[in-house]
């Protein structure tokens, strides 16, 4: 089999990816789960404000990722006012993603890579031409996972921009 660069790989972990409400149980218990990995990393839970209905389509979007029943990862992306990487600041043209999150039991499988590249397809099928996020210096494997899926530093953006741990990155869609 021949894999091309850039392409998702096969599926072979028996993942799918389902949308889910930001309050459906499976998506909560991850959520839970990842703000204990930030207080193992920081400290402290995220504290960014968060509104479940964000997320809602058609201006946002949150998923579970399955690997057979069991719900092992997760990521949402939402509708933000940011002009950033050439893009005017326009409603729709931008979006953020947020509760990227592999459980520990499936890490290393490709998870992440594909709840990301997921995120980026539907929320460039809803119009986005932007999509940014914001992480930290404590999770070096997320940066490495958003930096070699083509994304850049972008300008500090949302509730940590001012903070000396704060990353933020952005690529273009489409």
């Amino acid at each position: 089999m021949v894999t091309i660069p850039g392409e998702p790989r096969p599926d072979t972990t028996g993942l799918r990816i389902e949308a889910v409400g930001y309050t459906h149980p499976d998506a909560a218990r991850l959520i839970a789960e990842v703000q204990q990995e930030y207080v193992r990393r920081y400290g402290s839970h995220d504290a960014s404000p968060v509104d479940p209905g964000e997320f809602d389509p058609p201006r946002g979007l949150f998923v579970v990722a399955y690997r057979g029943a069991e719900p092992v990862g997760t990521g949402a992306w939402r509708e933000r006012r940011l002009a950033v990487l050439g893009v005017a600041e326009a409603p729709g043209a931008c979006v953020e993603v947020k509760r990227m999150y592999v459980a520990p039991g499936a890490r290393g499988l490709g998870v992440a890579r594909r709840v990301l590249a997921h995120l980026e397809a539907t929320a460039a099928a809803a119009g986005a031409s932007v999509i940014v996020l914001e992480t930290g210096t404590a999770q070096p494997e997320a940066i490495a996972l958003y930096t070699s899926s083509g994304y850049v530093p972008v300008p500090g953006f949302g509730h940590y921009r001012d903070s000396p741990l704060s990353r933020c990155f952005g690529k273009r869609l489409g």
